[in-house]
């Protein structure tokens, strides 16, 4: 299992920095991801509600006040490639 989401921090835009229960953390790109899905997705391309991100504390990962919540694996696997390439992931 990999580690949980502790916090999360908006950074502007759709960019979120997220930190891990192991002491890692790093910044997504959320925009890509969420701009192209439907459905319970859709509230979260208005900024204002995409900002109302925050860490739920029984699924130990990202969650909007319409339940959406990402799966915490990924978010780890994406923060790690943003460390390795040194580049913005965008969030899968």
């Amino acid at each position: 299992m990999s580690p949980r989401v502790t916090d999360v921090r908006h950074l502007g835009d759709f960019r979120l920095e997220i930190a891990f229960s192991n002491d890692v953390s790093g910044v997504l790109d959320f925009g890509p991801r969420i701009m192209n899905r439907h459905g319970v997705f859709e509230p979260l391309h208005e900024l204002e509600f995409f900002r109302q991100v925050r860490v739920d504390s029984e699924a130990d990962t990202l969650c909007w006040p319409n339940n959406v919540d990402l799966c915490p694996d990924q978010l780890y696997r994406d923060v790690l490639q943003t460390q390795a390439t040194g580049q913005l992931v965008d969030a899968s």
